[in-house]
């Protein structure tokens, strides 16, 4: 269960004055550190308005507390693939849906400061398994 989490760094850049026509999210887990039953995941969150008006990425720290289990299993499967595709799926779309929703509440601040569109995406996203080779 996310227990916190706190933005380490905001970078913006507002490159033209074009129109924007299109914004591409990128949600990343940079790393997971698991001590007992307390697990800090890092992420960065990147929104790109198209055609390279201008950029948005928020890097941040989530504090989750998990029973020791799922913290021992999570930290097995982090230290061996270091790829949230791998992590279990539940756990993950929590993951993700937090930090789309901290990136784009404070990405929406950043953006007013430079006139661009918020970086908006539905609240909720689902992660679909991984495809069968």
């Amino acid at each position: 269960m996310i227990v916190g989490g706190k933005i380490e760094r905001v970078e913006a850049d507002k490159k033209s004055d074009g129109k924007i026509e299109g914004l591409s999210i990128n949600i990343t887990l940079d790393d997971i550190k698991v001590k007992d039953e307390n697990l800090e995941i890092n992420y960065t969150y990147s929104a790109k308005y198209e055609k390279g008006v201008g950029e948005i990425k928020i890097i941040g720290v989530l504090y989750a507390k998990e029973d020791k289990k799922t913290a021992k299993e999570i930290s097995e499967i982090w230290k061996k693939e270091k790829t949230a595709r791998k992590l279990p799926m539940e756990y993950t779309s929590a993951l993700i849906s937090a930090i789309n929703y901290t990136g784009s509440a404070n990405g929406t601040l950043v953006a007013r400061v430079l006139n661009l569109s918020p970086p908006l995406v539905p609240p909720k996203l689902q992660l679909e398994s991984e495809p069968k080779k």
